[in-house]
């Protein structure tokens, strides 16, 4: 089984190989050839088996080429997973706000098309509370995310931006957020990333730390209808999820493009997520 794993942009600045030498020892360890592959210099791809597009970082920063992309896949009909369609609708987060309406125990989520105060004011009066966070839709890393006090006002290089508006989590300090890993719908491992002491972001590049932990009650119930609720299947998904303030958990995010697997942190390490990739081999 040849596989293409894609991989960010040679210029791209962040490290990556924590995250893609896991995942790739692991198919290896499996007899699957994995061969790295930027996804902005992709040339043929008929060859593989299945194309995984688990380390795109960086697609955030060149949005419409990310599109390009998918729309080539969909074309040629690469075996890409998760497929293109699904990668395409967790592109963007406004998906979030679609499950608030729609009943998916999710942090409340305000999408609007031009940032301004009047959407700040609004946004404080519907979700009941003073502190705010404003990230882009698009987005990765936390790029581009705010929090915002009962007096600050908008962000300089966000006015006018779109934006999503979310309460501001206190859980995150106290708590942390959990990730809940799912590989064909079935729970494989779970860890809790919290921030650096004065910070709201757990992301490693921020200062954040993670480590495995048990499900919390009801998670794993709620990471699979998240999943159910978006278009297609999932073959490896990561449900992020906080406790509100009545100790609710609600959607963080669906990572499901190019999720952190956090596979070494798994009690099986990572023979779940292999098993998965296999079957999908198997089925074509």
């Amino acid at each position: 089984m040849r596989l293409a794993v894609l991989i960010p942009d040679p210029a791209y600045p962040e490290a990556w190989n924590w995250a893609f030498d896991v995942e790739a020892d692991a198919l290896r360890a499996d007899g699957m050839v994995v061969d790295p592959v930027p996804w902005t210099e992709a040339g043929d791809l008929a060859g593989y088996d299945l194309i995984l597009p688990l380390v795109v970082w960086g697609y955030h920063l060149r949005y419409a080429e990310w599109l390009a992309f998918l729309e080539r896949c969909e074309r040629e009909r690469l075996p890409v997973i998760n497929p293109p369609a699904l990668l395409r609708w967790n592109s963007d987060k406004a998906y979030l706000a679609e499950f608030d309406a729609r009943g998916v125990p999710t942090v409340h989520t305000m999408a609007v098309e031009a940032l301004d105060e009047h959407a700040l004011a609004e946004a404080r009066t519907r979700f009941d509370c003073a502190e705010l966070v404003v990230k882009p839709p698009v987005s990765a890393s936390a790029t581009g995310t705010y929090r915002l006090g009962a007096n600050d006002s908008v962000p300089a290089d966000a006015a006018g931006q779109r934006r999503l508006i979310q309460p501001f989590m206190p859980s995150v300090a106290s708590h942390g957020e959990y990730s809940i890993l799912l590989f064909d719908d079935q729970f494989s491992h779970a860890i809790v990333k919290r921030p650096r002491d004065g910070d709201f972001r757990v992301q490693p590049h921020l200062g954040g730390s993670e480590v495995p932990c048990d499900p919390p009650p009801g998670s794993i119930d709620l990471a699979k209808a998240a999943l159910a609720a978006a278009p297609a299947p999932a073959t490896y998904a990561r449900v992020d999820m906080i406790a509100d303030e009545r100790g609710e958990l609600r959607i963080m995010e669906l990572e499901l493009i190019e999720p952190s697997l956090w596979l070494d942190l798994a009690p099986d390490k990572g023979a779940a997520f292999v098993n998965a990739i296999r079957k999908k081999v198997l089925k074509r």
